[in-house]
């Protein structure tokens, strides 16, 4: 088991566990038609808002596959809350993990989503043991496929129209890692 009882720090960042005076940020982000776009979900209205945070603060461990430890990025310059990072156990017996992020479309373009993703791979590699780590998108969301090329994660798998997403057929691609390929590109 690994419990997140304490924030990461990035170069530009703290990552943290989620607290309910949280609410407001994730509306802000999360409230969004353009951060929402390639999301399973609609943009938030505040009550929806709370909902999520509410289930995110008990997102502090991870035991059993499925689970997932979640992030507030917080950007250490303004304070502000600027996204969040995920880290997944999918397979216990097989130390496979899931690596995802969202990140404020005001402060996208600055590495910020690359410098948490990677914060994201150093504690699935190194403090839980992960032999691999994947992390997907929908091909058209090309900012998220140019973090993955810049975490050094390669394209395994392109599938075409495998989902339908609000009343859209999307495609994903499916980027990985290896504990290996991490360690020697340290």
């Amino acid at each position: 088991m690994l419990e997140a009882s304490h924030p990461l720090k990035t170069t530009r960042m703290t990552l943290r566990p989620y607290e309910m005076g949280d609410v407001e940020a994730l509306h802000d982000m999360f409230g969004r038609e353009d951060v929402c776009r390639y999301l399973p979900w609609a943009p938030m209205d505040l009550d929806q808002a709370r909902a999520k945070v509410e289930q995110r603060v008990r997102q502090t461990h991870v035991e059993v596959d499925g689970d997932a430890l979640l992030f507030a990025a917080v950007e250490d310059a303004t304070g502000r809350m600027v996204g969040e990072f995920m880290l997944r156990l999918m397979s216990v017996k097989s130390r496979q993990g899931m690596i995802g992020w969202s990140i404020h479309p005001d402060v996208q373009g600055r590495g910020l989503a690359t410098e948490g993703a990677r914060e994201m791979l150093r504690l699935g590699f190194e403090e839980m043991g992960l032999h691999r780590i994947v992390a997907d998108c929908d091909p058209r969301n090309v900012a998220s496929l140019r973090v993955m090329e810049h975490l050094g994660m390669r394209r395994e798998a392109q599938f075409l129209e495998n989902e339908l997403l609000k009343g859209e057929w999307i495609g994903e691609i499916v980027c990985a890692l290896l504990e290996a390929e991490w360690r020697a590109g340290r």
